[in-house]
């Protein structure tokens, strides 16, 4: 965007070919075509810089049209940011990021659920920092995270669940909240070491029947509830000018309040990223994260416990390469890897591995062509719950 503007505004047309669009082990492919406006609005001011952005996106699936169901699928995000400098020494940030779709990675990037969902699926993602400089050496950050899930599919009640099933918004409707405070050490020019702790509960607010009890009866989607206390130690450090390495290690213990088994965990926690810019416009990342994340699976085991979460490991990669000066690539690769806790999968696992290709020709700085791959394969010791999808597509995109 030019400096001089407070607005730019883009779009994409693609055509694209998608192998699975169900994301079921039996395949359904189709063809279709993809439109995408998006609105940017970006206010420098003296202390302060705000900016918006509005995504829209419809897909349209000539098979699904052909087979009489809804061929379109619609999405809809916005990212929100403010950064504002209250003093030399105080500054706050806000970020936000609310997302309406069907797609696994755009309603939850932790891929509590790895397959397209119908309907409109709602997120929230929100983070408010404040950084403080006390003295030359030590410094803090005080942050509150909050996360919000909303699933459409909803309606279970006690009388329907024996043919209906729990609905996933009984099993995934929630509302996360933490609060974290980092004691950092500036211990030279470019090393940070940090010491710190966060806070964090999570609330299933879809009040609906998920697991029949033993004895009669059902459990809710309340049973989830949990609290998690962290503790960690971390480093952020400029190895060259170019390169950077930021981490955090430490353990998450958890409280299942609710959990007719009164479970508790401790598991190992950590959020490690290496990025490197090695030429102007070329960069690559590396990276990886241990935590807890939600699960739609609730199948008891002989004692009637049920999964609570999965303790996932999640590791990263990307590369963006300027081949010529209008030519760039890139590739992005994610593995997820998900043990069940408790239930009857319980010490299984899932394997979801994911692979993006895409390479964008520069016309001019305001249009430019592009094509690319993307790679969804989910391995699972459940029965049944594993697939493999591959989508290809190619457009043209013009931004002003």
């Amino acid at each position: 965007m030019q400096s001089t503007k407070i607005w730019s505004v883009d779009g994409t047309l693609r055509g694209f070919y998608d192998n699975n669009y169900t994301t079921a082990s039996t395949a359904k492919g189709s063809w279709g075509f993809e439109v995408s406006p998006s609105l940017e609005l970006n206010v420098p001011l003296q202390q302060t810089e705000i900016g918006l952005r509005y995504t829209y996106g419809m897909y349209y699936y000539f098979e699904r049209a052909s087979l009489d169901q809804n061929p379109i699928d619609q999405t809809h995000q916005v990212d929100l940011w403010l950064d504002h400098a209250f003093t030399e020494r105080w500054q706050g940030t806000v970020q936000d990021t609310f997302a309406v779709g069907q797609e696994p990675g755009l309603i939850d990037p932790n891929t509590s659920v790895p397959n397209r969902v119908e309907g409109n699926n709602l997120s929230n993602l929100g983070n408010l920092t404040l950084n403080t400089v006390w003295t030359r050496l030590f410094s803090t950050a005080l942050s509150y995270q909050n996360s919000f899930f909303d699933y459409q599919n909803s309606g279970t009640t006690e009388t329907s669940f024996p043919t209906q099933g729990a609905s996933l918004a009984g099993l995934l409707n929630r509302v996360g909240q933490s609060a974290s405070l980092d004691l950092q050490w500036h211990v030279a020019p470019e090393t940070v070491v940090l010491l710190g702790g966060m806070f964090g509960i999570v609330n299933y607010i879809g009040d609906e029947p998920i697991v029949p009890k033993p004895g009669g009866g059902f459990y809710y989607s309340d049973t989830r509830d949990s609290r998690s206390y962290y503790l960690y130690i971390g480093l952020m450090r400029s190895l060259l000018p170019n390169l950077s390495l930021s981490g955090r290690v430490g353990a998450q213990y958890t409280d299942n309040y609710n959990d007719p088994s009164s479970a508790t965990s401790l598991n190992p926690y950590g959020d490690i990223s290496l990025t490197y810019t090695y030429l102007p416009g070329s960069y690559a990342q590396i990276g990886f994260t241990q935590s807890q994340n939600a699960t739609d699976q609730t199948q008891p085991d002989g004692s009637g416990n049920f999964a609570m979460f999965t303790e996932a490991s999640t590791a990263y990669a990307s590369i963006n390469h300027k081949l010529t000066s209008k030519l760039t690539g890139s590739v992005i690769g994610r593995w997820q890897y998900s043990v069940y806790h408790q239930g009857a999968f319980n010490n299984q696992a899932d394997n979801y591995y994911s692979l993006g290709i895409n390479l964008s020709y520069y016309f001019t700085p305001h249009f430019s062509a592009d094509a690319g791959y993307n790679l969804d394969y989910l391995t699972s010791q459940i029965p049944g719950n594993e697939y493999t999808r591959s989508r290809y597509y190619w457009g043209v995109s013009a931004a002003f």
